[in-house]
């Protein structure tokens, strides 16, 4: 695993670079997640074995750095995604971001301009909101979530048998998935949907068959974005269908 100092945040940002040929693939995960725990099987599978692939831990998550001065807004996290980027002088890179991800590759993709080929999001937040966990985690006021919200969280989701997010979750920053989730109710403006119709890069937005239907994925041809669908598979397809995951980038970036 190596590390890069986020110059705004004067903090760890870890990641594993696996050698390949080819643009650099960087995976960017969701919220409470981290890539080094959700994609090495995805990364690990012929269809896309022999690429460049980076599987970068956000900081707060994984084994980054958990600075306590950070924003860990979704453009914060953004921002470091392209501060490592210049610091491997990759003048052209795919992306791939899933849900929380989703949103951080899309606004990352708007600040890299032309060194961006493609673009691939596994079921990304378009819109303000959140999603059931991130309004769940913001609902509550961050003191409460440190002291107490965060284990609960932890404890629940064993219970009901997401013990994968669970482990991810537990060893996650709370004032980090707690301000994380905090980006994602309050949205961008321009929304992340509306960021995503503007680029003119190569898009692909993957959902997992267990998702559908899905008015997002509905939608989103009338903005000339791709639409591809894991089988066997929910929201967490990377760990549902590593396989079926790793086929539908190979497919989207070929």
């Amino acid at each position: 695993m190596k590390s890069f100092t986020v110059p705004a945040a004067d903090a760890g940002l870890r990641y594993h670079d696996i050698a390949g040929e080819g643009p650099a693939l960087l995976f960017i995960h969701g919220l409470g997640c981290a890539s080094s725990c959700d994609y090495p099987s995805v990364a690990a599978d012929a269809a896309l074995r022999g690429r460049r692939m980076l599987l970068v831990d956000l900081l707060g998550s994984g084994f980054s750095d958990r600075p306590t001065g950070f924003g860990y807004t979704i453009e914060d996290h953004a921002r470091s995604i392209v501060a490592l980027t210049e610091h491997l002088r990759l003048t052209e890179l795919d992306l791939f971001g899933h849900s929380m991800g989703g949103a951080v590759a899309i606004t990352a993709a708007r600040m890299l301009g032309e060194r961006l080929r493609r673009l691939v999001l596994g079921e990304p937040n378009l819109e303000p909101g959140g999603g059931f966990f991130s309004r769940r985690i913001a609902a509550m006021t961050e003191c409460d979530y440190i002291e107490r919200g965060h284990d609960e969280l932890v404890q629940a989701s064993r219970s009901e048998g997401n013990a994968i997010w669970a482990a991810s979750l537990a060893i996650s920053a709370p004032y980090a998935a707690h301000r994380g989730a905090c980006s994602l109710v309050a949205g961008s403006i321009p929304s992340w949907r509306e960021m995503l119709a503007e680029l003119p890069q190569p898009r692909c937005v993957l959902f997992g068959e267990a998702t559908l239907p899905s008015s997002d994925a509905e939608g989103l041809p009338r903005l000339g974005v791709n639409v591809a669908i894991i089988p066997a598979a929910g929201h967490a397809m990377a760990w549902e269908n590593p396989a079926g995951l790793a086929q539908a980038i190979a497919r989207a970036l070929s």
